[in-house]
Order: structure tokens, then sequence, then C-alpha cells
């Protein structure tokens, strides 16, 4: 019996990149976005070139309710899941105190609750059956305080510590927890973020494409490991704010916020 991947986030950016390439490996789907449309059209081209099944569910993951919503989905289709990919994401920005807080209790919802839920509801079969994978995508962000974006970034680093901390729970169930910190990269994130496509962002030498992106998170998935950040630039960055006070990494990142604020 083919496996089945259940991906959040899928009808555009690294989801659909790892749609994309899940389906080329035989496995079936469960593609999960707001954009029911995209979905549906996605599902066909990736039917027609893998003659895999493609299920879609048009659903906002921001809602409380949501992930009880993709339970009784899987139940209705008799679906257990091998593979969880939780990518369904966004960030906002501009200081905290201006902000739209029902956008703010949204993005936490996203961000972190709904991937919680997924995760719990998920995960006791996967242990029962001994095999399963688990991939959350957080972010460079979740390694340091970030003013002008304080709730994505509080975000990701609990969905980091949140994924670090079930690898180590989950040794020896034959269930793995791998956590995918990418950093910036081209999708439909900036637009939604309303940051712009102006400073840090316009370098292309700054920016990874997300099948790329993708790519190294389905890989370190297969292989079981605990954290991927693809890109030796990333990599750099993420582990250079170990030499630093928090407080300064809060400022260096005020600064290139303050550099995109400028250029947009």
């Amino acid at each position: 019996m083919a496996e089945t991947a259940l991906i959040t986030g899928a009808s555009g950016g690294i989801g659909e990149e790892f749609a994309k390439l899940i389906a080329s490996k035989g496995v079936d789907l469960v593609l999960v976005a707001r954009s029911g449309d995209k979905l549906q059209r996605l599902a066909e081209s990736l039917t027609a070139a893998h003659k895999v099944q493609v299920h879609c569910l048009a659903l906002d993951l921001s809602t409380p309710s949501s992930a009880a919503q993709v339970e009784s989905f899987l139940e209705s289709k008799k679906l257990s899941i091998d593979v969880l990919i939780n990518n369904a994401g966004f960030g906002t920005f501009g200081p905290f105190v201006e902000s739209d807080l029902a956008g703010e209790l949204g993005e936490i919802q996203l961000n972190v609750t709904t991937l919680t839920h997924l995760t719990r509801l998920l995960l006791p079969a996967m242990v029962r059956r001994g095999k399963g994978r688990i991939l959350n995508v957080a972010s460079t962000a979740a390694f340091q305080p970030g003013p002008m974006m304080a709730v994505y970034y509080a975000t990701k680093a609990y969905v980091l510590s949140f994924s670090e901390a079930l690898a180590n729970e989950l040794k020896g169930t034959g269930v793995t927890s791998t956590c995918l910190c990418p950093g910036p990269t081209s999708t439909g994130f900036n637009a939604r973020a309303k940051l712009g496509s102006g400073g840090m962002l316009s370098k292309k030498s700054v920016m990874m494409e997300a099948a790329t992106v993708a790519r190294r998170g389905y890989d370190g998935m297969m292989k079981g490991r605990r954290l991927v950040i693809p890109g030796l630039l990333n990599k750099m960055l993420a582990h250079s704010t170990r030499m630093g006070t928090r407080g300064l990494s809060a400022s260096i990142v005020r600064r290139i916020m303050d550099g995109i604020r400028s250029s947009r």
C-alpha cells in the first residue's frame, strides 16, 4: 500500500515544491491550503504526472477548529498519514504596538497551535505503527528575537524548540521529527507580510529558491535529521547568534528590518 503524506500550505511556495517532490516518489498526498482552485490544479497535474492519489482540502488553518476539520476529513476518506509536513505559516511586519490584534492571534493559531494540534492528532498512530515522519517548517528567525516581526520570530522559536524536543522523545519509536529552518526564500511570504522586495530582499545571493529548500528539507527528513538549515550563509547566520547576547541579536535584526522598512 502506498504511503500518504499530508502537506499544509501546499498551494504555493515551499509547500507546493514539497508536493511535487513527494508525489514524484510515488507517495499519495493530502494537500491543505486556503486556495481550493490552486490545490485542485496542482492535484490534477501531480496525478497526471505521477499516477498518485491526491486529496484536496480547502481550509483556513488559522482558525481554531481547523485541525479538527482536517481530522474529520481524513476519517471520512479512511486515510492514515505516514508523513506530516507542517509547512503553512505567515508573518506580519511592523511595530507590535501598531499591529492588528486579530492578525497576530491568527498568526499564532496557524504557526503554533494548529501545527501542534495536527502533530498531536497524527503522531499516536505513527508511533503505534512504528514508522512515520514529521517535518515542521520554522525559519532562521527561530534563532533570535525579531523586532518589527516580534510575533513571527517568537512562533518560529516555538516550532524549533517543539520539533527538537519531539525528536528526542521519539528516539527508538521508528518515528522522526525534523525541523526545517530556511532563510529568505522566493515565495509569497514577503507579499503577505508586506515586507516589499527592497533592501536585502532584493539580493539574489540572499534568496533561495523554494524547490531547493524543499529538496534540502526532504533529504534531511528522510535521513531522520533533527535540524536542517539549507544554505551555508543561513547556517552561519543561525549559529552566529550564539556568539553574542540576545540583546545584540535583536539590535542587528532591528537594523535589518529598518533597512527593509525604509526601502518599501
